[in-house]
């Protein structure tokens, strides 16, 4: 049975015990807060070593699964023959910090959620995710042996520079993150602006709600690649609020499409399907029904509850040819279909 050392058991570390421990791994982990450390063991994603060296004894892979600080202290002394990995979304540095010798393949899966710490950890955290793992300094059999452990987390394995992932990342990670909270804090000084946030509001602000202290070290660590993707959301800011002004309404028609267009082949194509639920109990098991007795594919689902609660909004997306199956079944265990949104 091979082993995995964790060195950070929060949400990513845990996670990743709870995966590889579904596919038949011995799990250790350690963490500088004893509480993260006994929750990830309750939670039964790593069991708990007394210490870094512990924990990596007899380990065949190492994850660093802690904040970028920590992360480089540890791989800067690390004296090993296991496989060594990490889960920062910043990679440069890291790829710096590795010691002649340690056999390294840095690591980022771009998975999350809203709420940090073990207790929110999940072995399905990965599956579906992109993993990007950098292949700068390491040995292609350990790229190879990377590759394979994060498609066994059903996780989808990319393979590209530190560099590179550091440019991208600053862009389709980084930059929503601040997008997000300037967003947040903005309306925050209007008093009238909560009681009129609706789905779209929510949604593209979702991850200002992420646990925020790890955020400046990794902003900064990745200064020159998050600068230029601010400056580039400035210019195009600005491109709009001249068209805006000017009352350039073919302009801003052109942009809005061409939005529309790209985010559109961003994703598979996707049917939606809007459930109004009432406040009841077996709303939920109803819909359950629906889906079992339909047999769609959901790719996505959100909830948008009423004022106070009282039931609210069920929204579901599925393959563009099943709609009107899932329609049929819903209708059938008693439910209306809101036609708008």
């Amino acid at each position: 049975m091979p082993n995995v050392a964790i060195l950070g058991t929060g949400l990513i570390g845990a996670s990743v015990g709870l995966a590889l421990r579904e596919q038949g791994w011995g799990s250790v982990g350690w963490d500088p807060s004893p509480l993260a450390l006994e929750l990830s063991s309750e939670r039964h994603a790593t069991d708990i070593a007394g210490s870094v060296s512990d924990a990596v004894d007899g380990a065949d892979l190492i994850v660093l699964a802690g904040p970028l600080h920590a992360n480089l202290a540890t791989l800067a002394g690390l004296d090993t023959g296991a496989l060594v990995t990490d889960v920062t979304s910043v990679k440069v540095p890291l790829i710096g910090a590795a010691r002649s010798g340690v056999r390294f393949v840095g690591g980022h899966p771009m998975a999350g959620r809203e709420h940090a710490g073990p207790e929110a950890a999940s072995a399905a955290l990965f599956r579906g995710a992109p993993w990007v793992i950098c292949d700068d300094d390491a040995a292609k059999q350990d790229v190879e042996k990377m590759t394979s452990i994060v498609k066994s987390t059903g996780a989808n394995p990319i393979v590209m520079s530190a560099r590179r992932h550091d440019e991208v990342v600053a862009s389709v990670s980084h930059l929503p993150y601040l997008l997000a909270v300037t967003l947040v804090n903005t309306i925050s000084r209007n008093p009238d602006a909560a009681d009129l946030v609706s789905g779209s509001f929510r949604d593209l602000t979702r991850v200002a709600s992420a646990e925020a202290s790890w955020w400046p070290e990794v902003l900064t660590s990745n200064s020159a690649a998050v600068t230029s993707a601010i400056d580039d959301l400035v210019a195009s800011l600005e491109d709009l609020r001249s068209r805006v002004v000017s009352g350039d309404l073919d302009g801003l028609a052109e942009r809005l499409e061409d939005a529309r267009t790209l985010r559109g082949a961003m994703a598979p194509p996707v049917a939606m399907v809007q459930v109004i639920l009432q406040d009841r109990p077996g709303e939920i098991a109803a819909v359950g029904h629906a889906l079992q007795t339909s047999r769609v594919d959901v790719r996505d689902l959100q909830l948008r509850h009423a004022v106070h609660g009282g039931g609210g909004i069920l929204s579901l997306s599925v393959r563009p040819g099943e709609a009107e199956t899932l329609k049929a079944a819903l209708v059938k265990e008693g439910f209306t279909i809101d036609v708008d949104d």
